[in-house]
């Protein structure tokens, strides 16, 4: 028996593998390699003494440990969670989950090993993000080659269009099945700048969607909003490195800003083919962002014939996007405000804020509704942008 029911198929937007330290290293340019830093846990749940004694055990968990997990059973997303997590890592043991799982395909995200060539620094040389940028596609490429299931998610910066259109190029070729870019602005130009034309122009023509992702903008808001003279509060979880507060109330703002810009630039309407979805980053604020892009270019496509679509925004994006609500996030909601064809499942499998049982939380808004509704949220809607996946299911 398996963790989600057989009674149809279940597609899940969002999973991560936990990657381990050398895991950009052991995959870049020999010439680079000891330049890139190691992946860091310094900001996450998972300990450094964690990580130690899996490395240890020759990057691997312990036949005892292994044993554990597939003891339980359907149960297996309940408890089986961040490193410790079957498959976290390894990609046989993931294909074991995905046995117990029983989702038919999943998106599979990095974790921690985006940082580095996601966020610029001035200590940070383009060559060298980029050279990450490779590292990282290499390996998620490895990591996903022997299980037609795991669908791997390529990365690639926008801030270097030349750069970003050569990395592109090499992630499709290595079968990236979807382009993680970061959501907030490239150093010094829009995401729809005509230098980038190529690349969302690539991307339509061969048939890889583009995601977004909580971690590819600043996860925290501006240090100034949380500074009110009293003491700092903690995340969600009880510490002080993830989403807080604030950050929670804020964070769809940089993912509204980037697909607005990406609409209000005509980049949906020039690539009718491009695919993408917004992924960890909620959905309740989808239906009011349809509803502000229709009534900008309305009234200001008057002076500005930049605006002037033959299809309204809403109608690009229902037909070009998906959104990933959180469990927590009522979907009949937000299908009576927009459409049934806009959210996507996702399990968020092996991290801890994806739930202990996210179908349940899913279906306590779904019970009752059509057969129809619930297929174009578990199915349908994944497969409009992914028609592949239905091609080899």
């Amino acid at each position: 028996m398996t963790y989600a029911p057989d009674n149809r198929p279940f597609y899940d937007a969002d999973s991560h593998i936990m990657e381990l330290p050398d895991f950009l290293k052991s995959y870049a340019d020999p010439a680079l390699r000891d330049d890139i830093p190691e992946v860091s846990y310094s900001a996450s749940l998972v300990s450094d003494e964690e990580v130690a004694i899996i490395v240890g055990q020759g990057g691997r968990h312990s036949e005892e440990h292994v044993q554990s997990m597939l003891a339980l059973g359907d149960r297996l997303i309940e408890s089986s969670k961040e490193i410790q997590a079957l498959g976290a890592f390894n990609s046989a043991d993931r294909s074991t989950a995905m046995d117990m799982l029983g989702f038919k395909k999943q998106l599979v995200f990095a974790t921690h090993s985006v940082a580095f060539p996601f966020h610029p620094s001035s200590k940070k040389p383009v060559d060298l993000r980029y050279a990450a940028t490779r590292a990282h596609n290499r390996h998620m490429a490895d990591f996903c080659s022997d299980d037609g299931r795991l669908m791997g998610v390529g990365i690639v910066p926008l801030d270097s269009p030349q750069h970003a259109i050569r990395e592109l190029e090499f992630a499709i070729k290595n079968g990236m099945e979807a382009i993680w870019v970061p959501h907030r602005a490239p150093i010094g130009h829009a995401p729809g700048h005509v230098d980038l034309e190529p690349f969302w122009a690539l991307l339509a023509e061969s048939g890889t969607p583009f995601v977004i992702h909580v971690g590819g903008s600043p996860l925290q808001a501006l240090k100034v909003w949380s500074n009110n003279g009293r003491a700092p509060v903690q995340d969600w979880m009880g510490g002080g490195e993830n989403v807080r507060t604030k950050d929670a109330a804020l964070m769809h703002q940089p993912t509204e800003t980037f697909i607005s810009m990406l609409v209000l630039d005509g980049v949906f309407d020039r690539h009718p083919s491009l695919r993408g979805a917004a992924v960890e980053l909620g959905a309740g604020w989808v239906p009011e962002m349809l509803r502000r892009l229709d009534w900008v270019a309305k009234i200001y496509g008057r002076v500005d014939e930049s605006v002037r679509f033959e299809r309204s925004p809403s109608q690009q994006l229902s037909e070009q996007m998906g959104f990933t609500p959180f469990p927590h996030e009522n979907v009949m909601d937000l299908v009576a405000q927009s459409n049934e064809e806009l959210y996507l499942f996702s399990s968020d499998y092996p991290h801890v804020e994806g739930g202990r049982d996210p179908i349940a939380k899913f279906e306590k808004y779904l019970a009752g509704q059509s057969e129809r509704i619930k297929t174009n949220f578990y199915s349908e809607n994944f497969l409009r942008l992914w028609p592949k996946a239905r091609e080899r299911r």
